[in-house]
């Protein structure tokens, strides 16, 4: 899949949560938002060290389909039980992990799998 595939399917995942929290009705909770951002950071920079591994799952239209399918029932669950924290993490994480997209494909920071090496590299 390529970048601006991998951003659409966040941005599908993000009006889901967006949704979710309007359901609820509340703002979102800013401490949950930086949880999730740092989540992302922390999970691309662990993804970006076994970076082919990762990227030969990830390459299978099940396992996008599956995650995608995921992160819109979970929307939809924390949505009917009014989940504010679990709604602002996930809206951070997927806000952050686009952001990521940006700057990498800006050439503002390199991709996660430069920043320490890969396992490829061993």
């Amino acid at each position: 899949m390529t970048t601006r595939g991998d951003a659409s399917l966040a941005l599908v995942a993000l009006l889901a949560f967006g949704i979710a929290l309007v359901e609820q009705g509340v703002a979102p909770d800013p401490g949950a938002l930086a949880v999730g951002a740092l989540g992302t950071v922390l999970f691309e920079a662990v993804a970006g060290r076994f970076y082919e591994r990762v990227r030969r799952h990830w390459e299978r239209r099940g396992v996008q389909v599956l995650a995608l399918g995921l992160a819109v029932g979970v929307a939809v669950a924390v949505a009917l039980l009014g989940v504010r924290t679990l709604t602002s993490a996930a809206l951070g994480a997927l806000g952050a992990y686009l952001c990521l997209l940006a700057l990498v494909a800006g050439g503002v920071v390199a991709p996660p799998r430069e920043w320490f090496g890969s396992d490829d590299d061993r």
